[in-house]
């Protein structure tokens, strides 16, 4: 069984059904630094699914305990499955990454070695011309954070290059690495994607997400804007080839950090975002987001949610950056006022300065099962605000 039971990364226990009772039970794999995701018992062997620094590893074990071997996986990626039966020889697992589609792989539970099965095929988009490295950086209480960056091999970091900088840091989601077309577009342009891991996600296990929570809320922007000072710092690029995106609890980040570093982005794109923190319980599904942000009948939360909401500290005269603000006109998830009314108070706060736009997408929702055709529509918008606000419209013509 995996329980969190004394162990918030969690741990793998044995129980005798006949005396489930917790002093009973006997651990097999104890929690460790790498927060455990997943346990199957197949083929003889227990198969835990780990996260290391936000990308997944595999490791095997005996019932009494054992370390059998760690399963190699191709990459910095996400693997799943690892499903089966007892006395199985072998089981499958799919594998993705920034750069490669998701691919079946058969492992061996005898050797431990992993043989590719099956992979889809890509036309027009080569994985081998790019690379992910993970980078670790500083927050401003000293906190380690881990980044992807995914660019095309031998990519100069000389401070040129167009850069979209993704973040979410919240309700125990972890940012994990995955394939995606979009990225895949991106890439081809010739831009670099990087994900920041913040708090508020499940990287690492239940401190992690509680550093990002309520009244700690903020550790989050500051995680984010040390990942963008990283970036410029290490020459990825530079303030004025920066945009920064999030959705829906993404889109509040994207909202915040915005206006309280203004400075450092050349274009923003807060999707689907919740903007108005001291209302948001009073539409569709808000009540439940209390658990992570806190309650406006907490003083000391009401304070937190008043220091970062987006609505409320819009500021007139500041030169904010260009801002592509988007949602769905049936978004029952995150109420569309949001975006609304945060659209507004920033084309009314500077009506001459850059442009802030707001992108109302009809018949659609907060994203899920949104149609292709849809999909490529927004981020064919998306992409030509954010390469023209860093004055890169040759390289859209290009690519067309």
């Amino acid at each position: 069984m995996l329980t969190d039971e004394d162990a918030p990364r969690y741990r793998v226990v044995a129980l005798d059904l006949k005396h489930p009772e917790p002093a009973q039970w006997r651990t097999v794999v104890p929690e460790g630094r790498d927060p455990i995701e997943n346990a199957n018992v197949v083929g003889g062997q227990i198969v835990v699914q780990v996260l290391q620094d936000a990308h997944s590893a595999v490791r095997r074990y005996a019932f009494d305990g054992k370390l059998l071997g760690e399963v190699k996986l191709p990459g910095l990626g996400t693997a799943a499955g690892f499903a089966g039966h007892i006395r199985d020889r072998d089981t499958w697992y799919s594998f993705s990454s920034y750069t490669t589609p998701s691919a079946v792989y058969r492992l061996d539970l005898k050797s431990g070695a992993s043989t590719p099965w099956h992979a889809p095929r890509l036309a027009g988009f080569n994985p081998a011309q790019y690379e992910t490295r993970q980078v670790f950086y500083k927050s401003k209480d000293g906190t380690q954070v881990p980044m992807f960056v995914t660019a095309r091999k031998g990519l100069k970091q000389d401070g040129s290059n167009p850069t979209i900088l993704y973040g979410y840091g919240g309700f125990n989601i972890a940012q994990l690495p995955g394939f995606q077309p979009n990225i895949a577009a991106w890439l081809q342009m010739g831009g670099v994607f990087a994900v920041a891991s913040l708090r508020g996600g499940s990287e690492y296990g239940r401190q992690w997400h509680e550093g990002g929570m309520k009244t700690h809320k903020q550790n989050v922007f500051d995680d984010f804007i040390a990942a963008a000072e990283t970036l410029i710092a290490q020459k990825w690029t530079s303030p004025g080839k920066l945009a920064i995106h999030g959705r829906s609890n993404g889109g509040l980040l994207i909202g915040a950090v915005t206006e309280q570093r203004p400075e450092l982005f050349a274009a923003a794109v807060p999707q689907v975002g919740v903007m108005d923190m001291l209302r948001f319980r009073d539409f569709t599904v808000g009540k439940g987001w209390e658990s992570d942000y806190g309650s406006v009948d907490n003083p000391d939360e009401f304070k937190a949610l008043l220091a970062y909401s987006p609505y409320h500290n819009v500021k007139p005269g500041v030169n904010y950056p260009p801002m592509l603000i988007t949602t769905g006109d049936h978004d029952d998830r995150v109420y569309p006022a949001h975006s609304f009314k945060f659209a507004a108070a920033m084309q009314h706060a500077d009506p001459d300065g850059n442009p802030i736009l707001i992108r109302i997408d009809l018949r659609a929702g907060h994203g899920s099962g949104k149609p292709t055709a849809k999909l490529i529509e927004e981020f064919a918008d998306i992409y030509a605000f954010m390469l023209h606000a860093m004055g890169e419209d040759a390289r859209m013509g290009a690519s067309h």
